[in-house]
């Protein structure tokens, strides 16, 4: 391996409730600058779908953030966005659920994914109605909530009822009483408007590998209420396929299995009842980039994300950065906060080395507050083994 043109991509994520993929690009870009200076540096930062892809596709777009107070996910009102896109065709918007549905935006007391909702999504969605948009990509990841849509939906003017036809309350824990779901007060502007939702189709709602099974602990569910919350979702999956995707018109999937339905705690699911169509996060948010062609363009990527395990192989951004990178075969480094159980998959998709950043044992907090500080670091030393190895290479050879 050599830096001899010193062409390296940096294409990180962000780190979750930490630093934007902006941030995690530019304090990486540090790091590299104090061992080549002269470096040709292209910063990718990337998004999933998370956190702060409102923001980055309004910059890549030429668009702008629209300000609106909604329903965060325990119910109090938070602030929050959405970006209207620039460039032809209908008028587009962006929203995305983690700015008011987010797991950021949930007190650690207060992380019952049975109790969170998702209603703001729908207040978002028709914010985004209201101001002209035609076109609404609703961005899935980094979320709190596990009520399959069912706030959204609620929010956009459906009626959840149980059997004695009152209004079911709020959050995934009261799914499994849910008995119908009356689509007559939708919002008729939905039927008119082109609704993608891009989500990580390794997520599916139901079954062994259902989003309340793989993803409730994380939330803050005990193992009884991730049952609970399991229950629910295949209660409201059934219903919603008895009830609403026929009035929404929308073509026929498997609610319970089908990719991207379990995203964002099973908005996909909620979402697809009326009629949004579930897309690959990548296919939807890398475009415009020329990603490929930038990777290809590097002898050397590196990309980034705050905990590198098990699940990063399925559908993470270092594991796609690393798939695009390989095709063209250019050696790929990943950076992350945490190591965990099954990081050492990574390799299978294309990375070639990777590195936790924090230099020692800390808080949380002060690992949060550092991270631009250790990333820089990290990249640094990175850098460092690396320039040693290609002066090693020739010794090596002889």
């Amino acid at each position: 391996m050599t830096l001899r043109t010193h062409r390296i991509a940096i294409a990180p994520s962000g780190f979750k409730e930490s630093l934007s993929a902006a941030r995690v690009a530019e304090a990486i870009a540090v790091g590299v600058r104090r061992v080549i200076p002269d470096a040709d540096l292209d910063l990718i930062p990337l998004v999933d779908g998370g956190e702060g892809t409102a923001e980055a596709l309004a910059l890549a777009g030429g668009g702008r953030l629209v300000p609106v107070t909604a329903t965060g996910p325990v119910g109090e009102p938070v602030a929050s966005h959405f970006a209207l896109l620039g460039g032809p065709g209908p008028l587009t918007a962006v929203v995305e659920m983690a700015a008011v549905a987010g797991l950021a935006l949930v007190p650690p007391g207060l992380r019952h994914p049975g109790a969170t909702t998702t209603y703001g999504v729908g207040e978002l969605i028709r914010a985004a109605l209201d101001a002209g948009a035609r076109r609404i990509l609703v961005g899935c990841g980094d979320s709190g909530t596990s009520d399959g849509g069912a706030g959204a939906l609620q929010a956009l003017g459906a009626r959840l009822t149980d059997r004695h036809g009152r209004e079911l309350r709020r959050g995934g824990g009261a799914l499994h009483e849910l008995e119908r779901v009356d689509p007559s007060g939708l919002d008729p502007r939905l039927a008119r408007t082109e609704l993608l939702v891009a989500c990580n189709p390794y997520n599916v709602l139901c079954g062994k590998r259902g989003v309340a099974r793989v993803f409730g602990p994380q939330k803050g569910a005990t193992p009884a209420e991730v049952e609970l919350l399991s229950a629910g979702l295949e209660r409201l999956a059934d219903v919603l396929t008895r009830d609403l995707a026929p009035a929404s018109g929308a073509p026929a999937i498997d609610l319970r299995t089908a990719p991207g339905t379990g995203a964002s705690g099973g908005l996909g699911a909620g979402l697809a009842a009326v009629g949004a169509r579930l897309l690959p996060r990548y296919d939807v948010l890398l475009d415009g980039l020329d990603l490929d062609a930038r990777l290809a363009r590097a002898d050397f990527v590196i990309t980034a994300e705050g905990a590198l395990d098990h699940q990063t192989v399925r559908g993470k951004i270092p594991a796609e950065v690393a798939r695009r990178a390989h095709a063209s075969g250019v050696p790929v480094l990943v950076l992350a906060g945490t190591i965990g159980p099954g990081a050492q998959d990574v390799r299978a998709v294309g990375v070639d080395a990777y590195s936790a950043i924090l230099p020692a044992p800390m808080t949380l907090v002060e690992a949060i507050d550092r991270s631009d500080e250790f990333l820089a670091d990290a990249t640094e030393r990175a850098m460092r083994i690396m320039a040693l190895g290609t002066r090693l290479a020739p010794l090596a050879a002889a």
